[in-house]
């Protein structure tokens, strides 16, 4: 019975939620449990399914009636920076990228603690303490990777490594056709413009890097401003009924 449980994925439904996104619906997740030896092979497929991973759990909306939650994927190879993201990556070329292991620090949480003051101080995360920080951050069974980024320093040309405080950090799972943003935060008041966009745009660079075809920014939600930028990335893939799309 156990070596099932591990081997095959379980799904589970949660029950109705007040929606974080669009006001007056309620959400429902089908979820699944990423362990075992196989939870890395079946991240890769249900990513490209459309589920997100969340620590150990991978996930999609399932609610009732509602389709509003749009997966996003950007096709990497082909995207080409307009004149508004060449000023964001102009105005951050002094920042430094450092490939890390998912392991949490404690200049990491006080960052996180600050990007959820200053931009969700009401949402589901905001009380999270650092022990729940460390779980976000340590709890995977797939290839996850934690990007630092800092200002270039006088010996980043020897070290490859920026230097100062920590401006911005972006957790993010290494699959088989692309890289996932699990999460990112940053400093706004770093003195750094745009540090949200400059990370997606960062990693479609690494993408390219890797001979990785999408970048997965998670969902879309129609009708919600927050989530609009996603759609600015162009060339994406949007999945539906039939798939993945192409949206130009």
């Amino acid at each position: 019975m156990t070596r099932h449980s591990l081997d095959t994925p379980q799904f589970y439904l949660t029950a109705p939620a007040p929606c974080p996104y669009l006001e007056g619906r309620y959400e429902r997740k089908v979820f699944t449990h990423l362990v075992g030896e196989r939870a890395e092979q079946v991240n890769n497929m249900l990513s490209q399914g459309g589920f997100r991973r969340s620590q150990n759990i991978a996930y999609r909306p399932a609610c009732e009636g509602c389709r509003a939650c749009v997966s996003v994927r950007v096709l990497a190879n082909e995207f080409e920076p307009g004149k508004s993201f060449k000023r964001i990556l102009n105005a951050n070329k002094d920042l430094v990228a450092e490939i890390l292991p998912p392991s949490p620090t404690s200049e990491q949480f006080s960052l996180f603690r600050k990007y959820l003051d200053d931009r969700h101080s009401t949402g589901g995360m905001a009380e999270m303490t650092s022990l729940d920080y460390a779980m976000m951050v340590e709890d995977t069974h797939v290839d996850t990777i934690l990007i630092e980024y800092r200002k270039r320093g006088p010996d980043t040309a020897i070290t490859g490594k920026g230097e100062g405080p920590l401006v911005a950090v972006a957790l993010t799972d290494v699959i088989a056709d692309g890289l996932s943003m699990v999460y990112s935060f940053f400093d706004s008041e770093s003195g750094f413009n745009s540090l949200g966009t400059y990370m997606i745009l960062d990693h479609i660079r690494m993408a390219r890097q890797r001979g990785l075809p999408h970048v997965y920014m998670g969902y879309w939600v129609s009708g919600s401003r927050k989530m609009d930028y996603k759609t600015r990335f162009r060339p994406q893939e949007h999945l539906g009924m039939n798939g993945w799309t192409r949206q130009d």
